[in-house]
């Protein structure tokens, strides 16, 4: 069985299609779990409605401490093997879910699999596909870039909408940190592609709506995610072996290493004497 799980909070604007994506799966091993933060708007009695018409669909409403205390609750109720998590504005492409069952069947575990994401407006136009085609834990750290309307690029996952994973990853790498609330997609990314088989499809999957009054669109607007992004990175990279933050650091300062041997090679002259030293050795030699 897959779980999906669908942390919302004052969502009545998307919430009835958020469950009608998953409805309209028509897939029979599926259970969408909805974790409502104790909403004051229509979200529950959307979602009430709809439990009542739909056995797979299971719901709690009562407050927390943010999404990552959302998405914990989830996933201690989800009775999947499989972990899926779709945000309340967010939704699959047709047929996607039985794709990922008959995915999974041939799978070690845990194993964490994604595919290709499209990045949407606010008018559900098209901006981008991320396309997360390099995975390792080094790629992710060194590729992840933010353009300048926001949006990542490169090979970093976007959304979760595109991916999907073995609900026993989380005894290996804990849950969701509560004190997150922005970054903790991409905290647990970091440490799922470390601690799992992981596997890129060339397949579009999800769909991302990106546009004003999202969290993560504000976030980007206020210049503070890229500093928050950054910082999360660092102390990443303490946790990594010597040669890989050496590997990491070789890669970023290339364009600086490339600049100072242009440099010396033109002025020679003024290179310290041991190593000119040095040189004129090694070219006797």
């Amino acid at each position: 069985m897959i779980s999906i799980i669908t942390p919302v909070f004052n969502g009545e604007r998307f919430i009835e299609s958020c469950l009608q994506v998953v409805i309209d799966q028509n897939c029979l091993e599926v259970e969408h779990i909805i974790v409502d933060g104790g909403s004051s708007d229509k979200t529950v009695d959307i979602v009430k409605d709809k439990a009542n018409q739909y056995a797979h669909i299971r719901w709690i409403s009562e407050k927390d401490r943010g999404q990552s205390d959302a998405m914990n609750k989830g996933i201690a109720m989800a009775q999947g093997q499989i972990i899926g998590v779709l945000n309340v504005d967010d939704f699959y492409e047709i047929n996607i879910l039985n794709r990922i069952c008959e995915i999974f069947k041939t799978l070690p575990e845990p194993s964490f699999i994604v595919g290709n994401c499209n990045i949407l407006n606010q008018k559900d136009k098209l901006i981008s596909i991320n396309k997360p085609n390099r995975l390792r834990t080094i790629d992710l750290l060194l590729e992840r870039r933010v353009n300048d309307d926001g949006i990542i690029d490169a090979s970093f996952p976007v959304n979760p909408s595109a991916y999907f994973y073995h609900k026993s990853l989380h005894q290996q790498i804990g849950l969701y940190k509560l004190e997150e609330h922005y970054a903790m997609d991409v905290d647990f990314l970091l440490k799922a592609v470390c601690s799992s088989h992981v596997k890129y499809f060339n397949e579009t999957w999800g769909n991302y709506r990106y546009y004003p009054g999202t969290k993560t669109f504000d976030d980007s607007a206020r210049e503070t995610s890229t500093a928050r992004i950054k910082y999360l990175f660092n102390d990443y990279i303490k946790t990594l072996s010597l040669m890989e933050q050496w590997q990491i650091w070789l890669v970023q300062n290339m364009n600086f290493i490339l600049l100072k041997i242009f440099y010396f090679y033109k002025h020679p002259e003024r290179l310290p004497e041991s190593i000119r030293q040095r040189l004129t050795k090694y070219n006797r030699t």
